[in-house]
């Protein structure tokens, strides 16, 4: 199978190296597309033995599968210097807030699968939330499937909207929890212990906590109940917590960015 690749930025390189990790395509058979020609010689030894080629220098894409991985506001720019595509291509976009209807009417193409990862992806340790237009069969979509599980875990999502919802929690939840992360390492820091080592205690605090939940039969609830003994420091963390709202500010925040996706989608 040939891929091409419209974008090399984080992305785009990422599922890129992920794909010839578990050599689900020959490195002949990768074609990468950047605008920026000054990465040219860099993504070639980057990538030896692939394509590599700018925007403008495209006259035919020869690729069973075309992945539109640029930013949202370079996509115009993309459909305007991008031949048109043959009836057996399909596209995989992984651009955020642009609706499947809006990529078949830019490029006049049809199939058409919509992709939302999130930035762990860079690590094979995504989660991919996709959906697909109508007339894209099973076996296309377990191939499609294949390719997204090579950067993490990916789900089929029959309604598109719900992608809006699945960028405000998965494709912006990392940046919550960095955010979260370095809250606690300033409050360390508060407290006088050095910062590199109150990176250290909240980092390894969170992996543990993480494999912790993942390899628990109890729910969330029950954890916290765990940790928060009556009248002990979890309590008093945990009701200061609740007295300011936490959780509700928060909920909002995460409303707050699916609301801007649904803006951007518009």
């Amino acid at each position: 199978m040939k891929i091409a690749v419209l974008g090399a930025g984080n992305m785009g390189i990422s599922f890129s190296k992920s794909f010839l990790k578990y050599e689900l395509i020959k490195v002949e058979n990768l074609h990468l597309i950047t605008r920026n020609k000054d990465k040219i010689a860099k993504l070639t030894q980057e990538f030896p033995g692939s394509k590599i080629t700018a925007f403008d220098e495209i006259t035919e894409l020869d690729a069973d599968l075309v992945i539109i991985a640029v930013k949202p506001q370079d996509f115009a720019f993309v459909a305007k210097h991008i031949p048109r595509f043959n009836e057996k291509q399909m596209l995989l976009s992984i651009m955020a807030g642009i609706k499947i209807e809006k990529i078949q009417r830019l490029f006049g193409h049809q199939k058409v699968v919509r992709a939302m990862p999130n930035s762990p992806s860079l690590l094979g340790m995504g989660i991919t939330g996709y959906t697909a237009a109508e007339g894209i069969s099973f076996s296309e979509l377990m191939q499609i499937e294949r390719f997204l599980n090579s950067t993490g875990r990916s789900v089929y999502m029959e309604d598109e909207n719900i992608l809006d919802g699945v960028t405000a929690l998965s494709g912006s939840g990392p940046a919550y929890f960095y955010y979260i992360v370095d809250a606690m390492i300033k409050a360390g820091t508060e407290m006088g212990i050095e910062e590199n080592m109150a990176k250290l205690f909240v980092k390894q605090t969170m992996l543990g906590a993480y494999h912790l939940m993942n390899n628990s039969e109890k729910n969330l609830e029950q954890l916290i109940s765990d940790v928060a003994s009556k009248g002990g420091t979890t309590e008093a963390a945990l009701k200061t917590f609740d007295d300011n709202g936490l959780k509700g500010i928060l909920r909002k925040g995460i409303l707050a960015a699916e609301k801007r996706s649904e803006e951007l989608s518009r």
